[in-house]
């Protein structure tokens, strides 16, 4: 090996300087370029829309005023309350042949009740029949349902003619053999001042005397009930017609959302459910007490929706919505949030709000007194959904809905 050569071995290895212009610091900038990039455009992207939505939301009419509403915490669900699957145990009857059965009565073993597409309607041996309809088409849709009408609380009187509260028409008697329907009182009579827009439940009396009914609002028809509970509107009443004289009485006044009510075993009270405030009123229609009003349930786990006697002695209760506790409730979450309220119904429409709502049946039976007895559940509503009333008949109870397609049965001895 050479001189040279040596040198040429030995000669260290020069470092490797990195530029300005070296391919690795181009990539470097390139990506702190794009990332900034990003970054403003998504901020601007996100100011863009977000700063008109805003300006909209603000600019919108909002269609509902709403009240704050003060409510307790709800009940724990333990004890009598505690989550369970019996109303699972139900069978669905009639399932697709009807829509709604808003309320069920009974005369011998038929059937009748009221559906979303106007009809009253009678079951007998297993056969659905149409005996009357008191509004008119169209009927589809909720938009319809001002001229269509739609029956909800039914009842059976003396000579065992039908009572029927249709939300859009007034009270009316209804023959179950004939369907010869006749006005008892119309909504476009205003009572002591106000309008009827929202008839919704009655009891009668042993002796047809005297009917007790709801007006869940003057303001808000039944086709906007939602509107009706987030608004918190404390303009329903309950009101007490004369079936001899044909006069027309306000019994109570500043309810919210009266919906349904049912007299006492005895006659001496009317229990009103008033469902925004998820409890139920009594009112004396006899005796020392007569004219008065106190508090028979109160902070209720659930909205109550119709109410019904018992074969104990005491009461059944459908809810339309619960109060879980533990867990959330979305009606006392908003109850005092009234500016939430209003960015919701500016943006989204009552059926879209409805899908926010758990499906989650259920059915509690009250004492004589008001205490829980016992409570049937239906999670997620699997088997039965949206249940407005629990009819007691031969030991089951018949569970109607305000848009379910089905009547419900229940076996008591089974559950």
């Amino acid at each position: 090996m050479n001189e040279a050569e040596g040198l040429r071995q030995r000669r260290p290895l020069r470092p490797q300087v990195i530029t300005e212009d070296s391919p690795a610091q181009e990539a470097k900038e390139g990506s702190t370029y794009s990332s900034k990039v990003f970054r403003v455009t998504f901020l601007t992207l996100a100011v863009s829309v977000a700063v008109p939505l805003l300006g909209v939301t603000v600019l919108l009419d909002c269609p509902i005023d709403p009240q704050p509403i003060s409510l307790k915490e709800p009940p724990l669900m333990t004890g009598v309350l505690e989550p369970n699957t019996k109303l699972r145990k139900a069978e669905r009857l009639w399932e697709n042949q009807l829509v709604g059965p808003e309320s069920i009565v009974n005369i011998g073993d038929v059937l009748f009740t009221g559906t979303a597409d106007g009809k009253i309607i009678k079951i007998e041996d297993g056969e659905i029949q149409t005996i009357a309809r008191i509004g008119h088409g169209p009927c589809g849709g909720r938009e319809d349902e001002p001229t269509c009408g739609r029956p909800l609380g039914m009842r059976v009187g003396p000579n065992n003619t039908l009572f029927v509260a249709d939300a859009y028409y007034g009270l009316y008697e209804v023959d179950p053999d004939t369907g010869e329907t006749k006005t008892l009182v119309s909504t476009k009579t205003p009572i002591e001042g106000q309008k009827l827009s929202f008839v919704n439940d009655l009891t009668v009396t042993r002796d047809g005397r005297k009917i007790y009914f709801t007006d869940s609002s003057s303001k808000w028809q039944r086709q906007d009930y939602l509107f009706l509970v987030m608004e918190g509107t404390d303009d329903g009443r309950l009101l007490e017609y004369d079936t001899v004289t044909k006069e027309v009485k306000v019994l109570m006044v500043g309810l919210r959302f009266p919906n349904g009510v049912q007299l006492s075993p005895a006659e001496d009270f009317v229990l009103v459910q008033e469902t925004t405030m998820a409890r139920i009123r009594r009112y004396y229609v006899s005796g020392l007490m007569k004219g008065g009003a106190d508090m028979f349930v109160e902070n209720m786990p659930g909205l109550p929706d119709n109410i019904r006697l018992s074969s104990s002695g005491g009461y059944w209760v459908a809810m339309v919505a619960v109060r879980p506790n533990p867990g959330f409730s979305l009606l006392d979450f908003l109850s005092e949030k009234t500016w939430i309220k209003r960015m919701i119904f500016k943006l989204l429409s009552q059926e879209t709000v409805t899908k926010f709502v758990p499906k989650y049946s259920l059915v509690v039976e009250l004492s004589e007194t008001g205490s829980y007895k016992r409570s049937f559940h239906d999670p997620n509503g699997v088997t039965v959904a949206y249940v407005s009333e629990a009819h007691e008949h031969n030991g089951h109870l018949y569970l109607g809905s305000f848009r379910s397609p089905y009547i419900g049965r229940l076996d008591l001895q089974h559950v």
